[in-house]
């Protein structure tokens, strides 16, 4: 089983930037754990703060991979195209918050990702890459 994990900008910052919202871990770290948890899954990451890129992964990895787990960052609220891209592929694509967007500034409550994914979890930490890719394994059952 392959599942791919796409983050967008400022997550390469985790563990530095605001850890009282985003926490400590850096998620290189993490994902040595959530690599450790699920060695029966290879998991590949990518992480970039530029728009096309991120959907350039999504078209790479949207046919051939059995799931994508997405943190799109800021992208959320503001790129129709990464939604777009999400449309056009046929892999399931889970959204993943480390914060919890309803929480927090109004403009975060809009999401161009939310309607075009398998599902959403929002505000649960890094927990929440787990959690979808728990789900993401159930898919395939």
């Amino acid at each position: 089983m392959k599942i791919a994990i796409i983050n967008g900008p400022n997550l390469n910052l985790l563990g530095k930037r605001e850890p009282g919202i985003y926490g400590s871990m850096s998620f290189d770290d993490y994902l040595v754990t959530l690599k450790e948890k699920y060695p029966q899954v290879d998991i590949h990451y990518f992480q970039s703060n530029v728009e096309g890129e991120l959907i350039n992964e999504l078209q790479r990895t949207g046919f051939d991979y059995d799931g994508i787990i997405m943190n799109p960052g800021g992208y959320t609220h503001t790129s129709v195209a990464i939604g777009d891209a999400i449309a056009g592929i046929k892999t399931p694509v889970v959204e993943v918050h480390i914060s919890n967007v309803h929480a927090r500034e109004e403009f975060r409550k809009l999401s161009h990702v939310s309607g075009k994914s398998a599902g959403s979890i929002i505000g649960l930490g890094l927990k929440g890459y787990e959690l979808a890719m728990q789900y993401l394994i159930g898919l395939k059952g």
